[in-house]
Order: C-alpha cells, then sequence, then structure tokens
C-alpha cells in the first residue's frame, strides 16, 4: 500500500481504532487510567511527525502569491470564523450543551496544515502552494484561536480552563512545534533529509488511529453517553463542508484564481486542524468530555466528506486543466 492509498481510505482506519478501543475499554473499564496516561506522549509524537510536513522555514514562499495568499486567510480567519460562530450559536438555540459548543468552535476555528495537502494533490489541486502556505495558516491558528474563543465563548465555557490544566496542553502542542522546527534547520542540508522527512509522513495516520483507539477505550462511557450528540453535530459539521466549498469557489472568482488554485482553497477550507486542539479538549474539567468526542466526530465527518470533495470539487465546483497553473 502506498501512502497516498493510506491517507485516502484512512477514515477507516479510525473507524477501526475506535471500534477496537470502545470494544476494548467496555471488556476492561480498569485499563482506561493507564491508557489515557498514553495519550499525551502520543499526541507528542503525533503532532511532531505532523509538523514535520509543514515546511516551517519557507515563510517567504507563502506570501509570493499574493491572491492566493489572501483568499486562504480571508477564507480561514475571516468568513470561516464567522460561520463557526453561527453554527455554534445555531447548536445553542437548539439546545446543544456547552461541551457540545465549545467543541464545534475549537475543530472548526483552525484550519488543517496537513492532509488538506494530500487531498489537494488527490484532487488536482496546486501542491506547491498548498505547502507553501502551511506555515501561514499554521501560525495565524495558533495566534488568532485565543482572540477567536475570548470574542465567540461565552463566560461559562472560558471558565473551564484552569492555567494549571492550559500550559500543558499548550506544551503538547508548542514543543513538537519547536522540535520539529529545531529538526528541519539540522536536516535543510542533510543528504538524507528527504528520506527522513518521507518516513515520518507515514507516521500521522497511524499515530491518530491510536490517539483516537485510546479515546474510545479511556473514555468509552462518555463516547456511549455522548452518541445523542450525533444528529445535532454531524449535520452541522456537513453544512460547514457545503458552505467551505462554496466560499471558496467565490473566493476564487473574486480574486481570479485559476482552477487547481481553486481546488486547493476548496481543500483548505474545508478541512480543520482537529487534533491540534484536542490537547485543549482533554484539558477540560470533568463534565466536558463531550467536548473531545465532538472533536473526533468532526475529523470523521471531515474524512468522509473529502471523498465527496474528491469527485464535487475538480469535477463540478472548479473544472479545468489538472496542471498546475
Amino acid at each position: 500500500m502506498t501512502r497516498l492509498a493510506l491517507e485516502r481510505h484512512q477514515v477507516w482506519v479510525y473507524l477501526l481504532a475506535i471500534t477496537l478501543g470502545l470494544g476494548g475499554g467496555s471488556l476492561w473499564p480498569a485499563a482506561g487510567p493507564a491508557l489515557e496516561a498514553l495519550l499525551w506522549p502520543t499526541l507528542v509524537v503525533l503532532l511532531f511527525a505532523t509538523f514535520m510536513q509543514v515546511p516551517l522555514l519557507q515563510w517567504g514562499q507563502a506570501l509570493r502569491d499574493r491572491r492566493f495568499a489572501a483568499a486562504v486567510v480571508i477564507g480561514n480567519f475571516v468568513v470561516l470564523p464567522l460561520l463557526a460562530w453561527a453554527l455554534a450559536g445555531w447548536l445553542g438555540l437548539l439546545g446543544a450543551a456547552p461541551a457540545v459548543r465549545l467543541g464545534v468552535l475549537l475543530v472548526l476555528l483552525v484550519p488543517c496544515t496537513d492532509w488538506f495537502i494530500t487531498f489537494s494533490q488527490l484532487g488536482g489541486g496546486d501542491v506547491p502552494r498548498a505547502m507553501a502556505v502551511t506555515p501561514l495558516n499554521l501560525v495565524l491558528q495558533l495566534l488568532l484561536l485565543p482572540v477567536y474563543l475570548a470574542l465567540m465563548g461565552d463566560t461559562q465555557t472560558l471558565s473551564t480552563w484552569t492555567l494549571a490544566a492550559l500550559v500543558p496542553a499548550v506544551l503538547v502542542v508548542l514543543l513538537p512545534l519547536a522540535g520539529a522546527a529545531v529538526a528541519q534547520r539540522m536536516l535543510s542540508h542533510h543528504p538524507s533529509a528527504d528520506r527522513i522527512r518521507n518516513t515520518l509522513a507515514w507516521g500521522p495516520v497511524p499515530l491518530l488511529a491510536v490517539v483516537v483507539g485510546l479515546i474510545a477505550t479511556a473514555q468509552v462511557g462518555t463516547v456511549w453517553q455522548g452518541l445523542h450528540v450525533l444528529p445535532l453535530v454531524v449535520p452541522v459539521f456537513g453544512v460547514f463542508l457545503v458552505a467551505a466549498a462554496l466560499v471558496a469557489k467565490a473566493l476564487a472568482r473574486w480574486l481570479a484564481l485559476p482552477a487547481t488554485q481553486g481546488r486547493t482553497l476548496a481543500f483548505s477550507l474545508g478541512t480543520r486542524n482537529s487534533f491540534v486542539v484536542l490537547p485543549l479538549a482533554l484539558a477540560l474539567p470533568a463534565g466536558w468530555e463531550e467536548t473531545a468526542v465532538v472533536i473526533v466526530v468532526q475529523s470523521l465527518v471531515e474524512l468522509l466528506g473529502m471523498a465527496a470533495y474528491l469527485w464535487w470539487v475538480p469535477r463540478r465546483l472548479f473544472a479545468g486543466p489538472a496542471k498546475a497553473d
């Protein structure tokens, strides 16, 4: 199996991991605390492998094509945050718990920085531009997420995090990020750099499968009890996927982007950085476990949605030549 094939069918890997985790957690509930302790180091390794795929040292490339960079920034950090806020508010009107609304906000506010590149490649997008814009997406989301939550979160939501719980969760993200930047600097002139990077690129899918499996095992009771949120959040994530693609179409037309760049924009807007915000959800106190469940559900809905994107985006939304412009 090639890495592209694994990434294209990764949703089935995650579903298998969740199924095994739920089965194991139901049969051996006493193992939950021990497995939960493995979750944090696994997240660190997952994020390091993921950040190694982001060209962290190549800042200038993102701004060379100003129209494409503008489309990505406006879509991911202006239009879609407003949509996420509206969808979370809609859930509030439907009676969704604050933990559910927080999960929706957390995961929809942060654009993807890894597998959207794979889907851009599979969907005939502009892969070099996808790679060039990932550092910009990553840094902006880390800077703006606290601002968005301060503006969009209610008092009850914002009071859930304590500094003692939040610092470790933030370090789980920042330490792998810093480690990846240092590793990329050290490898920048190493003859085996490409081979090492390609080897690490196999890591995110199996590592994320381990993470969701550990969550399912350690939080088996919460997962079963949280199934009632599916009728609420699955339609919301579906609406987001459709709206994100239409926003990409509108921005591409406004900025006169060629078809391949429009496809890349659609995949950037449609995919979210679920496991980057997962540590924040896991740092919440008791009673907020549904937040992490919502984030995992979003990643599964998104991956199924990407299967539809791979047909819709290149054939209907941005029909045109398959080669990069």
